[in-house]
Formats: structure tokens, sequence, C-alpha cells
């Protein structure tokens, strides 16, 4: 998959936002999103090849809400309660439960969602971003500082500008010697 999500690793409700880079929605058929859950498959419970229409266009409703919220909290600004709430509709959507099963000598715990495929990744995507709204470093999210980019990221370093340094963080300073050998002349 390498090359067909622009970057993938961050939090997830940032790696779904980033799925709406600026050269096109990058979720636009159930094929699109069966393969955004397979890069993201160590994070995401199965779904199964059921995938359909009507759940790409749950997500990418989701992925809307999580946009604006995340887009006002990062700044330090009250998300819109219509996107609140809507996080808190898809959780309720898909409720979940921890099924226990006896294995061998002990007991196992795994968390399990009902509804359809759509519904079940819109609310994981939903509890994800309640956690990342809850949490305080909502607030140090930072979008690429190319002049072309909106790929979102959660900084590890303080000093990070760029989705990536070797993409966005190399055209820049490109473009930056570029322009100072071009005034010089």
């Amino acid at each position: 998959m390498p090359g067909r999500f622009p970057l993938l690793g961050e939090p997830l409700p940032l790696d779904l936002i980033n799925t709406a880079p600026s050269l096109g929605d990058l979720l636009q058929t159930p094929d699109d999103l069966r393969a955004w859950c397979t890069a993201q498959a160590h994070r995401l419970p199965e779904l199964g090849a059921d995938i359909d229409v009507a759940d790409v266009s749950a997500v990418r409703a989701i992925r809307a809400h999580i946009a604006s919220a995340l887009e006002r909290a990062h700044r330090g600004q009250r998300p819109r309660q219509l996107d609140l709430h809507a996080l808190e509709d898809a959780q309720r959507g898909a409720p979940a439960i921890t099924r226990l099963r006896w294995e061998d000598s002990g007991v196992t715990a795994a968390r399990q969602r009902t509804g359809t495929p759509g519904q079940r990744l819109a609310a994981e995507l939903a509890e994800a971003t309640a956690h990342l709204l809850a949490d305080p470093a909502v607030t140090t999210i930072r979008q690429c500082d190319a002049h072309d980019c909106v790929i979102w990221f959660l900084p590890t370093n303080p000093r990070r500008r760029w989705c990536s340094a070797a993409l966005c963080g190399n055209r820049m300073r490109v473009a930056r010697h570029y322009q100072r050998h071009k005034a010089g002349k």
C-alpha cells in the first residue's frame, strides 16, 4: 500500500482525515475503503469483505465530523455540538461488548461491535476520536507547513513542521534554496 495513502501511522482519526488530501478523496469506493482498512489492520478489528457503498458513505460522513471537531480542538476552541453528537451517535450505532471465551485454561476477552461494517468502522473511528479529543495532546496536532499539503499529524518532536521530511520537507527546502538563488541574481 505504500504511496496509495499519503501518511499512515498517525493517530487513527488523523489517518482517516488524511484520506481527503487536496488532490481528491481517497475513499470513494468500497475497494478504496477495504484498502485503507487493510493498511490499518493492525489497529482495526476485522470488518470482513462485505463493505459496500453505504459503508463508504458512513465512514466519509464520520470523517467530516472528525475533521471539524479536531480542527477546532487543536486550536483550543470548543468543537461544534453537531460534531460531538455525530461522534456519540456513531458509537451508539454499533455498540461494543467484551466477548468472553474459555480457551485452554483461561478466559480471553475480545471487544466486538454489532452493526454493518460501515457502522462498526465509524464507531471505532468515533471512539478513537473521542480519546484524542480528550487528550491534552490534541492542541499539538499540526497541519503540514508545505503550502500545497493538507496532511495532519501529531508531532513527536515539537520542531516537526512537515508531514514527511523526505517529501514535503525536502520540496520546501529546495523551493527556498531556489528562491534565495533566484533573488541573488
